[in-house]
């Protein structure tokens, strides 16, 4: 790391420096208020939006730097005003906050072409929806014309303070881009800069960054072979680019600061079954290990043809704390997105959204994370007839049928979708243009994902009926219902018993592993053949998100020793309170269910005490244990270099530990930054160590 990079760490990420130009925040409504009065349409008020916005940003240009733009307007104006947003739920299904949201652009779209040559594509469109008589066509084409304008005077107007301040090199690059497109990689990487601005500007959020190291390879190619960057001064460029990700990041929408969908993916089999690693994928892995940043999250596609060097630079990343790279297995992942319907070169395209879900960019209008199921819940809901069943596939079977019937719940809900107009990410989604449809309306492929939460306690809880109180008969049903519902109080012994000598899953144990394999094939049976309300279908997850807190908040206690309202695990992953004899069986565990099946994203989450990483031996006994995972048929597999004593010394003194990351559940955060209900999840979860 030179001098230069030290400098902009310290004034944007230590010392924050940046944020003294932000302006004072708008009323996000006013403008909304206007549209109303104005009369104006949803695909006016979305252009308009953007229009407003940059026109109120201020350019500001930093004499050094050579990667601009900086966020001034700290609220994103809706478009929508509150009333009419009320009526709006009455009327349809809103997603989250109702905008296009963690979908994955294909960037080079207009990255590869430049705005001028992307306007005469919009030109020839508009001509041949004229000759149709498309009225509605032509106008949301002249819209998108009019997005492109206005980016390319805000882009001007950068160019004028850089030319202002003395910074040639800024004003070098939007002299070119984005009218034309890049020249050199270091324009290309000021160009996605842009794009991704725009996004957020768009009120577009969790803008994925997607596969990076492919989309970007020609210019950093064409630069390295006409000699005008070396490897260091790309390392460089790189990470300059990557310190734009975290400057803006505390004004971005999610569950907590971190949770902000930046994910890059890296490397991955290509069609040709070919492996796409490549020198820019390594350069992108040490540009975040020398940075120690939370934004852009890693994430590596890894496959039988991936090295044992690329598994030991991930721990690495991984020893230092920053709960990346997440790991997901094409070898499971594209035969999974083949099965349900997408085609071979789609497939082999995927990136994973915001957290870990598999989505396609350029072509997929995926709601990945539609809403959850919560596994265990089934079980309580089964309890009270536990008693009148004379064996444990009776009440097993009864549990299926729960299941069954809140996995269709779940789907009628998803019904009557409605989002926001998106103009800026159409022009970068496929057949928006020639057929002059926003994205929001739908693309190629437009599936809902539904996650899993407290498999393994669900699991836990049904091994425990069935081997104590139906197989071994220590249990009388009817006593046990009764411990339940008091949340075993008086029933301490019982509890105990439960807890702690019941079978857990993460031991390599056949009695509940087998029970969580059946668990995850009822959830992928019940949604076969269910077709979403955009003609899509439903895909089947084992990720929790949030939802490993929400579900479990007020839910009764469990036959796995569980209390009332005790936190799942997070993911795919043990219960908090399990005896797990180590890594090795914990893997073993987590790689036997059907996961093609349930291929939404979830990615077996594992804590490593940070003494496991002391030494390079110690480092290649890590990497050993993902690529064994993954040889194994796990999927997804998220590390955390943890330790205990120096969270809870955080909570006490937050200000010594401010850069104190950790992976909360998709995405890592800034641990003092957290609410304490993620802290304290965080610091109950098992930690591994030698």
């Amino acid at each position: 790391m030179n001098t230069h990079i030290q400098n902009l760490l310290q004034f944007f990420i230590v010392d924050k420096k940046h944020t003294e130009y932000r302006q004072k925040p708008i009323d996000a409504y006013s403008l909304a208020q206007e549209f109303a009065t104005q009369g104006k349409d949803d695909v006016e008020r979305a252009e308009q939006r953007l229009l407003w916005m940059l026109s109120h940003e201020q350019p500001v240009v930093f004499k050094d730097e050579k990667i601009a733009i900086l966020r001034t307007m700290p609220v994103i104006a809706e478009i929508h005003t509150e009333q009419e947003m009320a009526v709006l739920k009455q009327e349809y299904h809103i997603h989250e906050l109702g905008k296009v949201c963690n979908v994955n652009p294909g960037y080079s779209l207009l990255l590869d072409v430049g705005f001028e040559q992307k306007t005469d594509e919009i030109s020839k469109a508009i001509l041949l929806h004229q000759t149709k008589g498309d009225e509605d066509g032509v106008l949301y084409l002249q819209s998108l014309q009019r997005v492109l304008d206005a980016i390319q005077q805000f882009a001007d107007r950068y160019r004028a303070e850089a030319e202002r301040v003395g910074n040639t090199v800024v004003a070098e690059s939007f002299t070119q881009i984005p009218r034309r497109k890049p020249k050199t990689f270091l324009q290309a990487l000021q160009f996605f800069r842009l794009l991704h601005f725009c996004l957020w500007e768009s009120y577009n959020y969790h803008n994925t960054i997607g596969r990076f190291d492919q989309y970007m390879i020609p210019y950093f190619q064409h630069d390295m072979e006409m000699g005008l960057l070396t490897r260091t001064e790309a390392l460089h460029l790189l990470e300059e680019f990557f310190i734009g990700f975290n400057k803006d990041s505390d004004l971005y929408p999610g569950m907590q600061q971190g949770d902000n969908g930046q994910s890059m993916v890296l490397g991955g089999l290509n069609e040709d079954g070919s492996d796409a690693f490549n020198d820019l994928s390594r350069l992108c892995m040490e540009a975040s290990l020398e940075l120690h940043l939370i934004d852009p999250k890693i994430n590596l596609r890894v496959n039988s043809k991936t090295t044992d060097d690329v598994y030991a630079l991930g721990t690495q990343m991984t020893k230092q704390g920053l709960g990346f790279p997440q790991y997901t297995n094409d070898e499971i992942a594209i035969p999974a997105l083949i099965r349900w319907g997408y085609a071979e070169q789609d497939a082999y395209q995927y990136v994973v959204a915001a957290c870990w879900e598999l989505i396609i960019p350029r072509v997929a209008m995926d709601i990945v994370n539609v809403d959850g199921l919560s596994f265990l819940g089934c079980v309580v809901d089964a309890l009270p007839s536990l008693p009148d069943c004379l064996h444990y596939d009776a009440f097993a079977d009864l549990v299926r049928s729960i299941l069954e019937h809140k996995v269709t719940e779940i789907c009628a809900k998803t019904a009557n979708v409605t989002m926001e107009y998106a103009p800026l990410l159409s022009l970068m989604m496929d057949g928006c243009i020639s057929s002059a449809r926003d994205i929001s309306l739908g693309a190629t492929y437009n599936n809902y994902g539904i996650h899993g939460t407290g498999l393994s306690s669900a699991a836990d809880s049904l091994a425990a009926i069935k081997t104590l109180v139906f197989e071994q008969k220590r249990i009388d049903a009817k006593t046990l219902v009764c411990a339940l519902e008091a949340n075993w109080e008086d029933y301490e012994d019982l509890r105990a018993l439960m807890r702690f000598d019941a079978p857990k899953m993460g031991n390599d144990d056949d009695r509940v592993d087998s029970i969580a394999t059946q668990l995850l094939d009822w959830f992928a049976d019940s949604l076969e053949g269910k077709k979403n309300d955009r003609g899509g279908i439903f895909r089947a997850g084992t990720g929790s998100a949030m939802y490993y807190l929400w579900h479990a908040n007020g839910l009764g206690a469990t036959p796995d020793g569980r209390d009332c309202g005790e936190a799942f695990s997070c993911n795919f992953s043990p219960s908090l309170f399990a005896k797990v004899r180590g890594p090795l069986s914990l893997i073993s565990s987590f790689s036997k269910a059907n996961l093609i099946r349930v291929a939404n994203g979830g990615p077996l989450t594992i804590e490593l005490h940070d003494t496991m990483f002391r030494n390079q031996e110690s480092i290649e006994k890590v990497a050993a244990m993902v690529k064994t995972y993954m040889q194994m048929g796990g999927m997804q597999l998220q590390l955390n270099a943890v330790n205990r004593e120096k969270m809870l010394d955080a909570q006490k003194h937050p200000e010594k530990y401010r850069n104190l990351i950790v992976r909360v559940w998709g995405w890592s955060g800034y641990f003092v930054e957290l609410d304490k209900v993620y802290q304290d999840h965080i610091i109950s979860r098992m930690e591994f160590s030698l």
